[in-house]
């Protein structure tokens, strides 16, 4: 059975709570950047993402933010805003098929892409695994797009560098954001945090030996 909408919230708001703490101990949320956001509704799409300007490492489970399929917060009243950002997080979630979308400002995302703007190719890597990808003969591309106030526009980027699962080939779950940081995203939220984990990882990695 489905459970109430506010118990929903709550258990999201303690996921969320729970993930940005561990995400600050890496130190990819310093200050208050970053937000994560996690799927309670599907028609119409509602997701909770972190309020603004909290640091993460110090967020309950009442830190969340309920915004709709624009980014738009469902309680105009409501002090806490959501980020700005919010409106991307709804646009891969609406695109993906997600249950969770992850946003942090991991230092070696930002160096990869100012460095390969046109995107981070990786291959022969055995941690690609951990992204749905063949660990050998296949160049796996962790897509950059410009960084951009508005978020209307960073979902049209979005669009042209995403692709789509296929039978073939599975989605590539993570994107760089240049001169920002980069998003993440899974079907829940241990599949986004893995998915965040793991790219951060092969970031880094290239970043160190290229």
């Amino acid at each position: 059975m489905k459970l109430p909408l506010a118990a929903r919230v709550q258990e999201a708001g303690a996921a969320l709570a729970a993930e940005a703490r561990r995400f600050s101990g890496y130190g990819w949320m310093r200050g208050t950047s970053g937000n994560l956001s996690i799927v309670v509704d599907r028609d119409p799409l509602v997701l909770a993402v972190t309020a603004s300007g909290l640091d993460k490492s110090e967020l309950t489970d009442r830190d969340v933010v309920l915004i709709d399929a624009d980014g738009e917060a469902l309680d105009a009243d409501d002090p806490r805003p959501p980020s700005a950002e919010a409106g991307l997080h709804a646009h891969i979630a609406a695109r993906t098929g997600a249950g969770a979308v992850f946003h942090v400002h991991a230092f070696d995302a930002v160096v990869a892409g100012h460095r390969w703007p046109g995107g981070v190719e990786i291959r022969d890597m055995e941690m690609l695994k951990g992204i749905g990808h063949r660990a050998h003969d296949e160049t796996v591309t962790i897509p950059v797009i410009r960084n951009h106030q508005d978020m209307t526009v960073e979902a049209a980027w979005f669009d042209e560098v995403y692709r789509p699962a296929t039978a073939e080939v599975p989605e590539v779950p993570a994107l760089i954001v240049a001169s920002h940081g980069m998003y993440a995203w899974g079907a829940d939220v241990a599949a986004a945090r893995r998915h965040l984990e793991i790219a951060e990882w092969l970031l880094r990695f290239t970043v160190a030996t290229r």
